[in-house]
């Protein structure tokens, strides 16, 4: 580890303990003595992601974020719920290296459901590529019917 103050590349641990996930190291150069701390965590194997078009991206998590975070605009939604749904994106595929934008709309939609049914339906319409007033109508239709109780696919 490089000291960021001289440069030199000898640097001692003086303490380690775990926070938030990490772990966090506190430093002490060798050379010209001033301290330092690091945070070490695992790093995850790359998620790629299959688009519609076939092409192949690596998964963007701010990318999710800032699409789920367009969804939930002046709804009482939280930014630990849209963290969350991040999460269970990223951990649901954290064995395997490859998913496709469906698989990743199918889970945001699934937890939006769960939270705000009005963030569900802004999702969806974008997600599932509403063209006309009948896509509004045909989702909002259904998720009052599993409000109700009257779904037939229960």
């Amino acid at each position: 580890m490089k000291c960021p103050f001289c440069g030199y590349d000898d640097t001692k641990v003086v303490d380690s303990r775990s926070a938030d996930g990490k772990k966090r190291r506190r430093r002490e150069c060798t050379n010209c003595g001033k301290r330092f701390t690091t945070y070490e965590s695992v790093e995850m194997p790359a998620l790629l992601v299959l688009k519609k078009d076939n092409s192949i991206e690596l998964f963007d998590k701010n990318k999710l974020i800032k699409s789920i975070s367009t969804a939930v605009k002046k709804r009482p939604v939280s930014v630990e719920d849209i963290n969350n749904i991040v999460d269970c994106v990223e951990s649901r595929y954290s064995n395997g290296n490859q998913i496709s934008s469906a698989e990743i709309g199918d889970i945001v939609l699934v937890n939006l459901k769960a939270i705000d049914q009005v963030a569900y339906v802004r999702f969806a319409s974008v997600y599932k590529d509403f063209s006309d007033v009948e896509s509004f109508i045909k989702a909002i239709s259904e998720l009052k019917s599993n409000i109700d109780g009257t779904d037939k696919n229960e």
